[in-house]
């Protein structure tokens, strides 16, 4: 099944010029499922132009959910929860690791990490399972790297607060700031809220003022960015910013 997040990632490839094997390659995704969405996205756009359309019309199948047949589906083994029952085995380990020191013989093995999923009532193999712990023991911890960008290649938003005196009245306003790392430019608006209108508005009103889209757009754990986290480093992105991003070209990064 691909998800809405999934087709987006298909569509952008695909705009940056991409073939249907590379996408499906890079993506783990069946050619022919991405020829079908890239082929339909190129359509619409193309419909956007034809003036006796209803471009709301086109629009709302643009950011469509992808539909698909159950009949045909297969179901997927590994999945988010046995990823965080994975995390949290994996987590207590480490911590019997400080407390004992690394040569202790109170360490699970994987076979005894996979009959532990077993007992949480997940039907999934041992190899899978193996696979998994050695991708998660292997990860190599984050660093930050100092980094130079493009004129028009990355754009960062962000909220804050400002409290300000109108016509003598103490107010707190909410505002949405949009700036370039390689030029120093920003831009601010003011709003009394963060509601996804607004969020959305900051972003229709700034593509409009500079007359086009910046290639990434970058964010951080706000609630109209991410609907919710998928263990440890997985994030679901919010539908509406995902149709946002579909509509004008742009990539998401979230920090």
């Amino acid at each position: 099944m691909i998800k809405l997040m999934d087709k987006n990632a298909v569509i952008k490839l695909y705009q940056r010029g991409e073939s249907y094997r590379a996408i499906g390659k890079s993506l783990g995704i069946n050619r022919k499922t991405v020829a079908k969405y890239c082929k339909e996205y190129s359509q619409e756009i193309e419909n956007l132009e034809v003036e006796s359309l209803d471009p709301k019309e086109i629009q709302e199948r643009i950011l469509s959910k992808p539909k698909y047949r159950s009949s045909n589906r297969k179901a997927y083994k590994y999945n988010a929860d046995i990823d965080v029952l994975l995390d949290t085995l994996l987590l207590e380990e480490k911590e019997k690791d400080s407390l004992l020191g690394t040569r202790h013989k109170q360490a699970l093995s994987n076979v005894q990490i996979h009959n532990k999923v077993i007992e949480a009532g997940y039907d999934i193999g041992i190899l899978t399972i193996s696979t998994k712990i050695k991708e998660k023991r292997t990860f190599i911890k984050e660093c930050f790297i100092r980094q130079e960008y493009a004129l028009g290649d990355r754009l960062e938003f962000d909220f804050g607060e400002v409290l300000l005196i109108i016509a003598g009245e103490r107010k707190k306003l909410h505002m949405a700031v949009l700036s370039s790392p390689c030029s120093g430019f920003r831009w601010a608006y003011l709003y009394t809220s963060q509601k996804k209108e607004v969020f959305q508005s900051a972003h229709v009103d700034f593509f409009e003022m500079v007359g086009g889209v910046y290639r990434e757009v970058v964010y951080d754990n706000m609630k109209n960015v991410v609907s919710k986290f998928i263990g440890k480093h997985e994030k679901e992105l919010n539908e509406d910013l995902v149709n946002l991003a579909i509509y004008y070209g742009f990539d998401t990064n979230v920090t």
